[in-house]
């Protein structure tokens, strides 16, 4: 067993509420599997608790909700992604200002890169 299926099987029995079906979780994009593990891996840690976590994602959903936010679920691992950088905010191990600069270099190299090849950081022109 993979360090990530360990991970989403811990998470899995500990009764994480992740978008699922018969057989398991649900990702529709390999992203919202690496945001998922992330999740796992730094509660794991002892970065945050579980309900620590609960109440960011809870608070997130609710935000979103009460803005006209999806109510389908489509959009859950968005909202997950705002759980964390909000937390870790929280927790001072990342600023807001920092957060929007990596994004917007993430941007930059996705716009330099060549069609069909993988988005490095590096290809960030102003890197």
């Amino acid at each position: 067993m993979s360090r990530l299926e360990s991970d989403l099987a811990a998470a899995l029995a500990a009764g994480t509420p992740i978008p699922r079906d018969a057989d398991g979780p649900v990702f529709a994009e390999p992203w919202q599997a690496q945001a998922f593990a992330l999740v796992v891996a730094l509660q794991n840690r002892g970065v945050f608790t579980a309900e620590e976590w609960a109440q960011a994602l809870g608070a997130e959903i609710r935000e979103a909700l009460a803005a006209g936010g999806c109510r389908d679920g489509s959009d859950y691992y968005e909202r997950w992604c705002e759980a964390l950088e909000h937390l870790l905010i929280e927790k001072g191990l990342a600023s807001h200002e920092g957060v929007d600069a990596l994004a917007a270099s993430w941007a930059r190299a996705a716009e330099a890169t060549p069609h069909g090849t993988p988005i490095r950081l590096e290809n960030d022109p102003l890197r």
